[in-house]
């Protein structure tokens, strides 16, 4: 009876090790270069980026590297600071969805900055939220985003 009991025990053990697995899955959901297009509340572009995503230290720091803005816009200009956060569920058929958020900070002269701000839903190689803008004139504004893997 001992050894049946050791058997199951050991079985248990080896599906729990199994299932822990579901964290790197869940992150290479994330990791990779995306393609976002951010839409003012009427439906016209705002803006437009790519960049690197790359989840880290257990699903929860998020590292973003090659940002680069593809519309023109005085808004953003150098030096730009980003950072994120990337959280993640999901079950044993891979099927992961989660949430990001993120922020991109321009610097201006004077002490003044830019401040866009995107919180999104993470479904597979989409993302899509809603986006605000807070600076200085001309650079404020809220709307919707999507962002794409590839």
């Amino acid at each position: 009876m001992k050894r049946i009991g050791f058997v199951i025990l050991l079985g248990l053990m080896f599906m729990a090790a199994g299932c822990g697995g579901g964290s790197s899955h869940g992150e290479s959901e994330i990791n990779g270069n995306w393609t976002a297009t951010l839409l003012n509340t009427d439906g016209s572009e705002a803006f437009s980026f790519t960049t690197s995503l790359n989840a880290s230290n257990g699903n929860s720091n998020l590292n973003i590297s090659n940002f680069s803005f593809t519309t023109s816009g005085t808004c953003f200009s150098a030096p730009l600071s980003e950072s994120g956060s990337f959280t993640f569920t999901g079950d044993f058929q891979g099927n992961v969805t989660g949430t990001l958020a993120m922020t991109v900070t321009s610097q201006l002269e004077a002490g003044s900055s830019n401040v866009l701000t995107m919180q999104g839903a993470v479904n597979g190689s989409t993302i899509s939220g809603t986006w605000s803008l807070t600076g200085v004139t001309g650079c404020t504004g809220n709307g919707t985003f999507t962002m794409n893997r590839g």
